[in-house]
């Protein structure tokens, strides 16, 4: 089955680098074009040998990219043609049809209850949405939570099949080793308290109430791991409060990450973003960081370092890191992760849903500091999303796509 992918752009991201785990496991000969930002995942996926294609659309009302997404979808001869985030669905649906084909799955990986990709919901982008979708043929949910926000919007039913995000569990095993080597490279003493969290700086993820957190508690360190436009704010409110040197901005981290000539297990080349790589190595709050590529630990292993997890964003369509922090053996608090609301609470005994606030978060957390927890067994929640599953139910969506039959109820909205 030949399958072209498209989807808005390839820097780091969750559904960007979710993209690249699936392909290195759907059964298709896969292609991708990447509306604009061909950036570090692009590279990824080449490097995994998928070819990817850059539009090069200058913006979304650029719509000379629709002739030219056409051509390109003509030209490939595709049996199928899967879109990914919102201006790729949207230009992908049109261009595939106007191609000729007829078989056009779309994945919604971001659709949250007040926003879609980061922007706040509105009636305009709900119109637009659904002219779009009423051209494809199905429309996958990365769980059950935005199917039920799909269908709110006016999606049928029938067309809604929930395909879950998933992980590679086994990389995500805790290794002391790595987190000894993680804390000596990211300067953090062996014997720290390591509050972690993964995402980019927006607003919406609500770091800032962690930094305010942690720094109320004088002995704990603070570990981010993502980038984005909070990034200075978050500088600027740790040296208010005192915690400049007990907060680390570690930027983006590509993962699965590239395999590079010289680099060891657990880690990976970060740089200067605009070398194609895939972020600064860390940053203790001040104004240096480091020009020059160099050695970082991968994604396992920044979870090692740490000791707990938290996850303070109000809202999520799946919740991806809180999956990759419980397959890290960590505890988690979390405010809201459909990805643990969509299972039976037992099967994240380590994870505790939170409020968010800043006095809660600094009593939740006191804690965890004067019981320095353990690392926890892998639960029955990270395993119940391994990415080998998701792959196959999404052939399973494909495969009913392509003959225009049903699919079973193991992908279908619940």
């Amino acid at each position: 089955m030949r399958v072209l992918h498209i989807i808005t752009g390839l820097g780091i991201g969750g559904a960007e680098q979710q993209l690249r785990l699936l392909l290195s496991r759907l059964p298709t000969e896969s292609e991708v074009v990447t509306l604009t930002n061909p950036g570090p995942v692009a590279e990824g996926i080449v490097a995994d040998g998928v070819p990817v294609t850059d539009l090069a659309m200058t913006g979304n009302k650029d719509l000379g990219a629709l002739p030219r997404l056409t051509k390109l979808v003509k030209q490939g001869r595709y049996d199928l043609v899967h879109t990914h985030l919102y201006r790729a669905c949207l230009y992908g649906r049109f261009a595939a049809r106007l191609a000729g084909v007829r078989t056009i799955v779309a994945t919604e990986h971001s659709l949250g209850a007040v926003q879609i990709e980061g922007r706040q919901l509105s009636t305009g982008a709900r119109a637009l949405y659904l002219a779009g979708e009423r051209l494809g043929t199905t429309t996958v949910a990365v769980s059950a939570t935005v199917a039920r926000r799909l269908e709110r919007w006016g999606v049928r039913h029938d067309r809604i099949h929930v395909v879950p995000n998933g992980i590679d569990v086994g990389r995500f095993a805790y290794d002391e080793n790595a987190r000894r080597a993680a804390r000596s490279r990211l300067g953090l003493p062996l014997d720290a308290f390591v509050v972690g969290g993964v995402g980019r700086l927006t607003p919406s993820k609500r770091f800032d109430t962690l930094v305010r957190a942690v720094a109320e508690l004088p002995r704990a360190r603070l570990l981010l791991v993502g980038d984005g436009p909070e990034r200075e704010r978050l500088r600027r409110l740790a040296r208010r409060w005192g915690a400049a040197h007990r907060i680390l901005l570690h930027g983006a981290c590509e993962d699965p990450p590239r395999a590079v000539p010289g680099t060891l297990p657990g880690e990976t080349l970060q740089g200067d973003p605009s070398d194609g790589l895939s972020g600064e190595l860390s940053d203790v709050l001040s104004d240096e960081s480091s020009a020059e590529p160099a050695h970082a630990p991968d994604l396992p292993s920044l979870l090692a370092a740490m000791d707990v997890f938290v996850s303070t964003s109000y809202d999520e369509a799946f919740g991806l890191a809180v999956v990759e922090a419980l397959a890290a053996g960590l505890p988690v608090l979390h405010v809201t992760c459909p990805a643990l609301h969509d299972l039976p609470a037992d099967d994240a005994p380590g994870a505790r849903q939170i409020s968010g606030s800043v006095p809660e978060l600094v009593a939740e957390l006191r804690q965890f500091e004067e019981t320095f927890p353990r690392r926890l067994p892998v639960p029955r929640a990270a395993r119940h999303y391994d990415i080998s599953h998701s792959a196959e139910q999404l052939m399973t969506v494909y495969g009913h796509a392509v003959r225009g039959t049903a699919p079973t109820r193991e992908v279908s909205c619940p």
